[in-house]
Order: C-alpha cells, then sequence, then structure tokens
C-alpha cells in the first residue's frame, strides 16, 4: 500500500528542495538537527558532540527541559561549531521531559512560546549569535501537527516575535500550513529514529516499536527518505513525504551513533549536508 501525505495532509510549499526526486545528482541535499541543551542541574546529559555531526540545533529554552547555564554554554558550543542555532520550546513540564499533552489553553501557549523564544535570543545575543528558526518539542509538537488551533498558535506567536523566523514542523502536518498562512518560513521535517503511522504522525512513545534503536536500519531508511522521498509505516504503508531537515533526537542511548551513521551513509550516498536555512 503506498500512501502519498500530500494527498492526505495536503501540499506544502518550503524555501527549497533538498530531494530533487527528478534527476538526482550533485543537488541532493538535506539538513540534520538535534534536540539539544537538555540538561539541567544534576541531570546531565551529553549531547555536545553531535554538534560535530549536525548543521541545525534545536536548544531547549528551560521548560521542558535545559537552564540559563546549559543554554548559555549550548548556545557558545553550537557558534564554535558552526550550528545554527534553533528555538525549541515545550510545555512547562521538567517531570514529563515535556512529552506529555497538557491542558494549556492558545493563550497560555502563545506566551510560552514567546517567553522561551525571548530567553534564548537573549542568550543567543550576549552570544553574537541569534535564533534563526522555531521547533516546538514533544507533546507540543504533536498537537500542534494534528491541531489546527495550536498550530495556528504557535506560528503567531513565532510571526509577532520575528517574521523571519522559520517553523520547523512535521512534513505535511497542521503546523506547516498554519506557518504559510500566516506567512512564516517553513521547513518540514521528519525523524530518523521514530516509527510512523500510516496517516503520516509519529507512533505514540507509549507504544511498542515507537522508538527505532537499530543504527543499520536507520541510516538506510535516512537515505531512501532522502533520495525517494518515502518511508515505511509501523504498519507497512509506504508513505511518500518530502524533507528539509532529519531529526534524531538527542536524548536517545545512541544518538551519537545513530547522527554518524546516518550522515555517513548520506554523503555516501552523494548527499550534500546543509542547515535548511540561508546564512547571512
Amino acid at each position: 500500500m503506498t500512501i502519498r501525505m500530500e494527498e492526505r495532509m495536503g501540499k506544502v510549499a518550503s524555501p527549497w528542495q533538498p530531494a530533487q526526486l527528478e534527476g538526482m545528482s550533485a543537488s541532493l541535499r538535506i539538513d540534520l538537527n538535534a534536540d539539544l541543551g537538555e540538561s539541567f542541574g544534576h541531570y546531565r546529559l551529553d549531547d555536545t558532540p553531535l554538534l560535530g555531526e549536525i548543521t541545525s540545533a534545536n536548544v531547549a529554552c528551560g521548560f521542558h527541559a535545559g537552564d540559563p547555564v546549559e543554554m548559555r554554554a549550548m548556545v557558545r558550543a553550537a557558534v564554535a561549531h558552526g550550528v545554527v542555532i534553533g528555538a525549541h520550546p515545550g510545555y512547562a513540564d521538567r517531570q514529563g521531559f515535556g512529552r506529555r499533552d497538557l491542558a494549556a489553553t492558545p493563550d497560555e501557549i502563545a506566551a510560552d512560546v514567546i517567553y522561551q523564544l525571548g530567553a534564548l535570543s537573549a542568550v543567543c545575543a550576549a552570544a553574537g549569535t541569534r535564533v534563526r528558526y522555531v521547533k516546538p518539542h514533544g507533546a507540543l509538537y504533536n498537537r500542534s501537527a494534528r491541531d489546527a488551533t495550536v498550530a495556528h498558535t504557535i506560528a503567531a506567536a513565532i510571526r509577532d516575535v520575528d517574521p523571519s523566523l522559520t517553523l520547523l514542523g512535521l512534513a505535511g502536518s497542521e503546523s506547516i500550513r498554519a506557518a504559510e498562512r500566516v506567512g512564516i518560513p517553513i521547513a518540514r521535517e521528519a525523524f530518523v529514529d521514530r516509527a510512523y503511522q500510516s496517516n503520516g504522525m509519529l507512533v505514540p512513545r507509549d507504544r511498542p516499536g515507537a522508538v527505532l534503536h537499530d543504527v543499520s536500519a536507520i541510516a538506510t531508511r535516512a537515505v531512501r527518505l532522502v533520495r525517494e522521498g518515502r518511508l515505511h509505516s509501523i504498519d507497512g504503508a509506504d508513505l511518500a513525504l518530502t524533507a528539509d531537515s532529519l531529526c534524531t533526537h538527542g536524548d536517545g542511548s545512541h544518538a551519537l551513533e545513530i547522527v554518524r551513521a546516518v550522515r555517513a551513509q548520506l554523503e555516501a550516498a552523494g548527499v550534500r549536508i546543509v542547515s535548511f536555512v540561508v546564512r547571512e
């Protein structure tokens, strides 16, 4: 069974096409991103080494994880590695790592996104750089992918802070459509270490098989996604989608191994690893 996400979820436009499915050659390119800076207090994650492999860093803004010291250190490290910085705002839910869907109202979500974006923007300014994009975290990301009201709330909040910021969202989702409607740039994301449902949504983390661990299989899957624009869902559907960026979760036990394998196989397949953000 083949399911084209453009048919299920509506076509979307992008600032640039990373996977030229016609006449594929040296024009193939993709961004690699990871969720970073999620240490706080005595809870430590050794995620800084991923900066040597990725092109975009989704930096936690202190609500689901991270703290001011960690944010400052991660921003400085990203600058040193030449990695583009994005804000990674989530629910105020440290106990659940932002992966529990809270009953937050649109007004509360907008205020929380603006607050977190402001915090990271100040940290970046002090380091001589700036936030270039926004990617919601965890349960907030998943809610915005399916809930048009929440998707609009987040996109509008980003626009109100800085309309030049790109929204990085799940390919084919409500998030992407909302960003296009409010007039901010978009980048479409796919996940190398997460399983998909046949409707193009991620398999919830509490279900078996939601998180992928086979490094070799993940890397092979990533190459197929970029070169063919396809991946298999957990229930056997062959999904067609276009992604501008591939995500690996920085808190995964094999995150660095996965990113290295994905990058190596992509480059071996003739894919250029570059940020989806046009550098100034």
